[in-house]
């Protein structure tokens, strides 16, 4: 299989993810769908209702390996602390 090929082939992660108080204005997980085109599922969350304390999410993450990548890369920037519960864009559905 190419490289090119090999970018371009879909699979899934899962992560958990820990979003700072600071950051609840801002629509990271909308950017992960929009910005990166990612198929997010948000398989729990947890939020405080009066924004005094940090989001917890566990997400799947799916889209092409390139995309995966992007997000990462992306949740990275903003130094938010990612569990990895798979090894997640090397597997397939």
């Amino acid at each position: 299989m190419s490289f090119s090929a090999e970018t371009h082939r879909h699979g899934h992660t899962r992560i958990r993810l820990r979003i700072p108080k600071q950051y609840q204005q801002e629509p990271i997980i909308s950017n992960l769908i929009t910005q990166h085109g990612l198929t997010v599922n948000i398989a729990a969350a947890l939020l405080s209702s009066n924004a005094r304390d940090d989001g917890w999410f566990d997400l799947e993450l799916n889209g092409t390996v390139d995309q995966i990548q992007g997000g990462l890369l992306y949740l990275n920037d903003l130094d938010l602390e990612i569990w990895r519960e798979s090894a997640g864009a090397e597997e397939t559905w």
